[in-house]
């Protein structure tokens, strides 16, 4: 059974209705004791960072993730989500985060060419690095759905994927049992859904 964490943020159903279409069991919760038993973890996640880590913190459920995470149970962060998984971030500020994944959180502004629009909507193609069980069903170049205006940074260590937005940007890392996609796995069609298959047979 899948976890997906709700802390108030995030595409909870869509995701839910992505796993069901996997023929994998998911369950909505914010219960630790659910997300205890269940088998994987994924935690979701829109909006600003600050907000988002304060609901997680607030909610304690930031320590039963960390905790999971830390005993080996596989555990997916999709776009905020993914994020909240760094070090820190400096969207509005400066925050700390999960400490999962080495590195940071970046505005894409200090890096992509004046005339792109921020945030970077829309489909690109993944350029895979090494060979992850996560993308075990995809092949270079396959294209999936992004909305963001913050990325990755200083985590060469941990990437799995980048996209082309003007520059390379962190499409997805992986540390261990810890993974983060940046972009929509729910919104990405027959490619998303293959993320989240191999994602339920870790």
């Amino acid at each position: 059974m899948v976890a997906i964490i709700d802390y108030g943020v995030g595409n909870l159903f869509s995701l839910q209705s992505s796993l069901a279409a996997v023929g994998a069991e998911a369950v909505v919760t914010s219960d630790p004791r659910v997300i205890r038993e269940a088998d994987r973890i994924l935690l979701p996640g829109v909006g600003a960072f600050g907000d988002a880590i304060t609901k997680l913190r607030k909610s304690g459920l930031a320590e039963v993730v960390t905790e999971q995470a830390r005993a080996g149970k596989p555990l997916l962060g999709i776009c905020l989500g993914m994020q909240l998984l760094f070090e820190k971030s400096y969207e509005y500020g400066e925050h700390e985060g999960l400490g999962l994944i080495h590195g940071e959180v970046r505005p894409i502004a200090d890096v992509i060419p004046g005339d792109l629009k921020i945030p970077h909507i829309g489909w690109n193609a993944l350029h895979l690095r090494g060979a992850s069980p996560l993308f075990r069903y995809l092949k270079e170049g396959d294209c999936v759905y992004f909305v963001h205006s913050f990325y990755g940074a200083n985590c060469d260590d941990s990437v799995i994927a980048t996209a082309e937005y003007g520059a390379e940007l962190t499409a997805a890392v992986a540390c261990k049992n810890v993974y983060g996609c940046q972009f929509h796995p729910e919104k990405s069609g027959a490619v998303g859904l293959n993320i989240l298959r191999a994602f339920c047979a870790l």
